[in-house]
């Protein structure tokens, strides 16, 4: 109780965050969490968007940070401290972990039999990454020794690419691991000395990730680069007007979103220009996806100072409101995501 109870009161005292969303049936719903004051009492959960229509999959306000299995049928998320899963039409809740740790920003494994997740001993402390059977049981820790964190999946599920903070002369430095599901091959794929590499996600090549300062604050920058599975080969992607974050990388890993001075852009991986799809909230933190075609981005927006769930065409930049009518800032401190996720489903070939 006593570790819900911290992770609801740092959910109030965050910034409002954007989020990311779906379109049409064919696309599965888009899943994201959502807290908001009501009161004296904290409300929230889970919510999905699909058809149009907005429905609450779960009413526990500390419920965060959703992830689908590939197959469409789990999510798993956090609440509380604690992984849990739950099919996409609410039912079916099943708790996977317990104990006095924090664990948070499950990730369902590419063949949907095993969750790996970030633990803390306590609350903002350095964490390890785990693992546990997509049904419960099998815990085990995957890493150790460092401050483990930002895991990715490649495809085909034999690599997991993250990020480990080590100590460098008193302060901390930020580099791009590797490491096999079996917790054997661990390499180090990134050394720059007291440059961060952050958010890393596999593309068709390779491994993406954001280079700069990833401390909060006024000293915060970013550039985008790609590299080697060996971490070979490293070239830039985007640098040099204004910071630049990943986002997602689409289904074909062919094409990157990622955040720019309040805009939210579009990049073929390569020796290409971006284009810019839309305009984000000032500070915004989000975690836009790619549809399963990927033709189309999820994301939060703020039109006339009111925050909507829109579906971006990637090709024509056209948005289409996904849950028309619904205000996403209702009850006071309303805290949305950051993490949200858009359900894959199976493409006609």
């Amino acid at each position: 109780m006593f570790k819900k109870t911290l992770i609801a009161l740092s959910a109030l005292l965050a910034l409002v965050l954007p989020a990311a969303a779906s379109a049409a049936s064919t696309t599965g719903a888009v899943v994201f969490s959502k807290s908001s004051k009501v009161g004296d009492e904290l409300k929230g959960g889970l919510f999905a968007v699909k058809e149009g229509r907005l429905n609450q999959l779960t009413e526990d306000p500390t419920d965060t940070e959703p992830n689908f299995s590939p197959d469409g049928r789990t999510i798993a998320f956090a609440r509380g401290g604690d992984i849990y899963s739950v099919r996409p039409d609410g039912s079916g809740q099943r708790q996977l972990t317990s104990g006095p740790e924090v664990d948070s920003l499950p990730k369902i494994s590419p063949n949907g039999k095993y969750v790996v997740f970030e633990r803390r001993g306590a609350l903002g402390g350095a964490s390890s990454l785990y693992t546990v059977g997509a049904t419960g049981g099998g815990l085990r820790a995957l890493t150790s020794g460092g401050d483990d964190r930002e895991a990715a999946f490649a495809p085909d599920g034999k690599t997991i690419v993250f990020v480990r903070a080590t100590a460098l002369k008193g302060d901390a430095n930020d580099d791009v691991y590797s490491i096999r599901p079996t917790g054997s091959g661990l390499t180090r794929l990134t050394k720059t000395g007291t440059v961060d590499e952050f958010a890393p996600r596999f593309f068709a090549a390779g491994v993406i990730f954001s280079r700069g300062e990833s401390s909060p604050g006024p000293a915060a920058y970013a550039d985008i680069y790609t590299m080697r599975l060996n971490g070979t080969r490293v070239k830039e992607q985007v640098r040099g007007v204004g910071s630049a974050y990943v986002e997602d990388v689409s289904p074909n890993g062919k094409i990157l979103i990622f955040r720019r001075a309040q805009g939210l852009w579009v990049k073929k991986i390569g020796p290409t220009k971006a284009r810019k799809l839309s305009e984000l909230p000032d500070q915004s933190d989000t975690t836009s996806v790619f549809s399963s075609d990927g033709k189309r981005v999820a994301a939060f927006v703020t039109v006339e100072e009111r925050q909507q769930l829109v579906s971006i065409n990637v090709e024509t930049r056209r948005q289409t409101e996904l849950a028309s009518g619904h205000d996403f800032d209702e009850g006071e401190g309303t805290v949305l995501g950051p993490v949200i996720d858009w359900q894959p489903v199976p493409q006609q070939r």
